[in-house]
């Protein structure tokens, strides 16, 4: 295989926040000896999560062992999916704001016809659901650990305690269609397929979709760590996976 010098368009205070909690790992653990230290471990892990690198790929550009590289990005993203705010921390982060914006994304899988479970009818094709909460600016507070594809938004949403934790702290919220019914302080658009719209009502629809949007602007930013964009690996470990994105992604630049 060969190997070329190439670049990460992350932070090098993203670099130096990972560097640090690998370094405070290993001192935990008493390690002596590593094949990478801490900073180059770190990079491995970065060049993983941002630009979707295979383990092979990985090994030979840090010159490791296939192995090795595994065991480097799975001890990365543990550390860093600990970081990750709970639903509890992001809705009293978000208290102070005006509203916030609830979505959900299906991350792609590789799947097969057996994998029922896995597979979104609404998307066409297997992956898990995510569920993401963003502030009136579209900046990401929140998300979910990930479930089977085949379950709708709003069940995810239930499933993960969203709707009540941002009901029992009075916080607006703004959804999209597929949280029909949600109740609590979820807000959703006026539904039309099967009856004429009042004036009113599609200015309303139209507000809503605009603020919408944005919340839209934060699931396209989550993707371009590219690892989420064709997820490989068990889906066992695409919660930890997501959380550790969020994780970097909030960390302070």
């Amino acid at each position: 295989m060969l190997v070329y010098p190439s670049g990460i368009d992350v932070s090098t205070s993203t670099l130096r926040l990972l560097s640090e909690q690998l370094r405070a790992r290993r001192h935990e653990r008493g390690a002596r000896w590593r094949r990478l230290p801490a900073g180059r471990q770190a990079l491995l892990a970065l060049a993983h999560l941002r630009c979707g690198h295979t383990y092979a790929q990985l090994a030979a550009g840090f010159g490791v062992g296939t192995t090795t590289a595994y065991r480097y990005v799975v001890e990365a993203v543990e550390l860093l999916a600990a970081l990750a705010p709970t639903l509890a921390e992001a809705v009293r982060a978000a208290a102070r704001k005006a509203y916030v914006i609830l979505d959900g994304t299906l991350l792609a899988i590789d799947g097969i016809a057996a994998d029922r479970p896995f597979y979104s009818g609404k998307h066409k094709k297997h992956g898990m659901n995510v569920q993401v909460l963003t502030d009136p600016f579209g900046r990401l507070l929140w998300a979910s650990a990930a479930l089977t594809g085949a379950i709708h938004d709003i069940k995810a949403a239930r499933t993960h305690g969203i709707i009540d934790a941002l009901t029992k702290a009075d916080l607006a919220c703004w959804a999209d269609k597929g949280y029909q019914g949600a109740g609590g302080t979820v807000r959703v658009p006026f539904r039309g397929k099967h009856r004429i719209l009042s004036t009113g009502q599609q200015a309303v629809n139209i507000a809503h979709a605009r603020i919408r949007a944005l919340g839209e602007q934060a699931m396209a930013t989550l993707k371009t760590w590219r690892l989420l964009r064709k997820l490989r690996c068990s889906t066992t470990r695409i919660t930890g996976i997501v959380q550790a994105i969020l994780a970097l992604h909030l960390a302070p630049t």
